[in-house]
C-alpha cells in the first residue's frame, strides 16, 4: 500500500502535493483528477503517478487527502465508502464539513483528520488548522499527518469546535491581505511610485511585519506602538484607519466568513 493519495488536484491539492514531495518519496504518492490536461501536467512536473479512479486510489493508499470542493463530498464519499477500512486515515480540508459527517458516511471506526490549510501553501508559507477524531491514532499516524501539513508551512492542532474560526483566521484571510496590499500600493501609486515598485514595497512590508509578530512574540499592538512616534506620520495614518473603521471592517468580514462556513455544515 502506498502512503498518500490525493483525490482532487486543484490549486490547493497541487500545493499540498508539492509540499509532500519534500518529505515523502514520489513513489509513495498518487492522485486522481477528472481533467486529463491537469493529470498530465502534474505528472509531468512532479513525477507522481495518477490513477484512473478514486476507488483504485483508496485501495492503494493509507492516507487519503480529500482535496475537493464541499459540494462534491457526498458523491465522492458514496463512491469510496465500500473501499475505506479502519486502516485508512481520511484527511479532509473542506470548510464546514465536520468529522461526524465523514464518519457517518464512511464508518465510525475510520480515522479522520480535519484540516484547514490556505493558499500560501503554494509558496511553502501555508498555515493550517488541524484536528483529529477521538478514535485512537497511533503516534506514527498522528505524526505523519502533522508532518504532511508542515511540509508546506506551519500548522496548529486545535479542538474541532474551533475549526470554523480557523477558516476566518487563516483559511479565507489571505484574500483580505491581498486587498490590503493592493490598496496600499494604490495609495503609493497615487503619489508617484510606479505600480510594480508599489507592490514590492507593500508586499515586502506585510511579509516583514508578519515575521516580526511571529519571531519577536510581541503583541501586535506593542509593535504598532513602536512605529507610532508622537505627533508623527504613522499615528496620523493609524488615526485615519480608526476613523474609517479598519478594525471593524475586518471583524465584520470575519463574522460573514464564519456564518458562511457554519452554513456549509448544515
Amino acid at each position: 500500500m502506498g502512503l498518500l493519495g490525493f483525490i482532487g488536484m486543484g490549486n490547493m491539492g497541487f500545493a499540498m502535493l508539492k509540499g509532500a514531495l519534500k518529505v515523502f518519496q514520489k513513489e509513495q504518492l498518487a492522485f486522481t483528477c477528472l481533467e486529463k490536461e491537469i493529470k498530465e501536467k502534474v505528472n509531468g512536473e512532479t513525477g507522481v503517478k495518477y490513477l484512473e479512479n478514486n476507488v483504485e486510489l483508496v485501495k492503494s493508499s493509507k492516507y487519503i487527502v480529500l482535496a475537493i470542493k464541499p459540494q462534491v463530498y457526498e458523491s465522492v464519499l458514496d463512491e469510496i465508502k465500500e473501499s475505506v477500512t479502519a486502516d485508512h486515515v481520511i484527511i479532509s480540508i473542506a470548510p464546514g464539513i465536520d468529522i461526524a459527517y465523514l464518519q457517518n458516511k464512511l464508518g465510525t471506526d475510520v480515522l479522520v483528520a480535519r484540516a484547514m490549510p490556505n493558499t500560501p501553501a503554494l509558496v511553502n508559507e501555508g498555515m493550517s488548522g488541524l484536528c483529529f477524531c477521538k478514535n485512537s491514532f497511533t503516534e506514527e499516524e498522528r505524526n505523519t499527518v502533522v508532518q504532511f501539513f508542515q511540509s508546506f508551512g506551519k500548522c496548529e492542532v486545535v479542538d474541532e469546535k474551533l475549526m470554523n474560526a480557523v477558516v476566518c483566521a487563516s483559511g479565507s484571510s489571505p484574500a483580505y491581505v491581498y486587498m490590503f496590499i493592493e490598496a496600499l500600493a494604490d495609495g503609493a501609486v497615487k503619489y508617484g511610485i510606479p505600480r510594480e515598485q508599489a507592490y514590492s514595497f507593500a508586499a515586502q512590508t506585510v511579509l516583514g511585519a508578519a515575521k516580526m509578530v511571529l519571531e519577536t512574540k510581541e503583541h501586535p499592538g506593542k509593535l504598532k506602538d513602536q512605529v507610532c512616534s508622537p505627533g508623527g506620520t504613522t499615528i496620523a495614518a493609524v488615526s485615519a484607519l480608526e476613523e474609517y473603521g479598519f478594525r471593524n471592517a475586518v471583524i465584520k468580514a470575519t463574522d460573514r466568513c464564519y456564518e458562511k462556513t457554519t452554513a456549509f455544515s448544515k
